[in-house]
């Protein structure tokens, strides 16, 4: 009678989170449309719901950041799933180190170094290509298996250490900021800079920090 040897392989796969369900019923909350027919989260949630189905059976830890569904391996940011004006999409932090044989990477804004989304205007786009989706999810995790790093260019116009120090503490904020067009960046480095005392020119940052979070620049309403 012959013998086998039978591995029995357990994945772990890290529970919901009830503040995301919350987040998908009600929205982010950072503006007064929070809950109302007039919210982002609400007009895209239908395509917000599939890309979190997609995303959760890659295994990340769902957690929500900076208002929005982040989800990170061994505590590092591997993506984010956003609701914009017009689309809802998922979010790469390391996007630009990904092969896109499909070509459905985009960049947030012209001056962009490493976030990439991939855009939806509905659930059933998501369900289309949810095996594709999923591909580009395990390769974003393989690469910070890796340890991969963006490498990033100099930037076009000087940053402030105080903002550069926010960077590195705050990856969602750098890659948002990156998002911003060049001009809505400069006038935000401008802002930065004028003051002479480092307390007051961390003190705009944080004032401004929601604001940059949410793609907008200093006089947008």
């Amino acid at each position: 009678m012959e013998t086998g040897v039978f591995f029995v392989i357990v994945a772990y796969i890290y529970p919901v989170n009830a503040k995301i369900d919350t987040y998908l019923t009600k929205g982010c909350g950072r503006c007064s449309l929070a809950g109302t027919a007039a919210c982002k989260v609400t007009a895209h949630r239908e395509a917000l719901t599939e890309l979190r189905k997609v995303v959760l059976a890659s295994g990340l830890k769902e957690e929500l950041k900076w208002s929005q569904p982040c989800y990170t391996y061994e505590n590092k940011n591997i993506l984010l799933i956003s609701a914009f004006k017009e689309y809802a999409a998922v979010a790469f932090f390391k996007g630009s180190l990904l092969k896109d044989d499909r070509n459905l990477l985009k960049a947030p804004g012209e001056n962009s170094q490493a976030v990439r989304q991939v855009r939806f205007t509905s659930g059933a786009e998501v369900t289309a290509i949810s095996s594709i989706l999923q591909d580009y999810i395990n390769e974003a995790i393989g690469l910070e298996k890796q340890g991969k790093k963006v490498a990033f260019s100099k930037e076009p116009q000087p940053l402030p250490a105080e903002l550069k120090t926010r960077f590195e503490e705050d990856s969602a904020f750098k890659a948002a900021f990156e998002a911003l067009t060049p001009g809505r960046q400069r006038g935000y480095i401008l802002h930065f800079s004028q003051p002479k005392q480092s307390k007051t020119l961390e003190g705009r940052i944080v004032k401004h920090r929601d604001r940059i979070l949410e793609g907008k620049g200093m006089h947008d309403k």
